[in-house]
């Protein structure tokens, strides 16, 4: 009957008319999130020690910047955890990653323990890049934005 929903589009949408299937794993965006909000939190209880950091690396402005790009983890980790406005969450999440990771863990300038600890933390932010890379090719349809794929089928 044409009142009934279709058993595969409109039974699965919840009454706000999102699509719970184009989220990602809630378990894993939670995981990912729980790493973020550590980040996030530990940055502003150690906002001191980071400015400083950031000054000695030769970031602009590391007074306002350092504590600007820790409240964007902030809220873009809840965007993913929550799955709300997920495209621009993830995309600020890769900007974070592209931005400070390579400025502040510049392993490749450093010696000894202090060498292998910031090549930990690079390629630990390398992998968090590509979990945001992740979450922000899921989220290219989740916005309201078209789908390639869904208008050849409906061609």
């Amino acid at each position: 009957m044409a009142d009934e929903p279709d058993s595969q589009s409109e039974a699965a949408e919840p009454a706000d008319g999102r699509s719970g299937r184009d989220a990602p794993s809630l378990l894993g965006r939670s995981l990912y999130g729980g790493v973020l909000a550590y980040m996030a939190l530990d940055g502003f209880k150690n906002n001191d020690k980071r400015v400083a950091v950031a000054e000695e690396k030769g970031v602009p402005m590391p007074d306002v910047l350092v504590p600007f790009v820790t409240g964007m983890l902030l809220v873009a980790n809840l965007g993913i955890v929550l799955w709300r406005l997920p495209r621009a969450a993830a995309g600020a999440l890769v900007f974070f990653f592209l931005g400070t990771t390579p400025a502040i863990h510049d392993f490749w300038t450093m010696e000894g323990k202090e060498r292998q600890g910031n090549k930990i933390n690079f390629l630990k932010n390398l992998a968090l890049l590509g979990g945001a890379v992740v979450f922000l090719d899921a989220a290219s349809g989740s916005d309201g934005d078209s789908d390639a794929a869904g208008e050849r089928d409906e061609k």
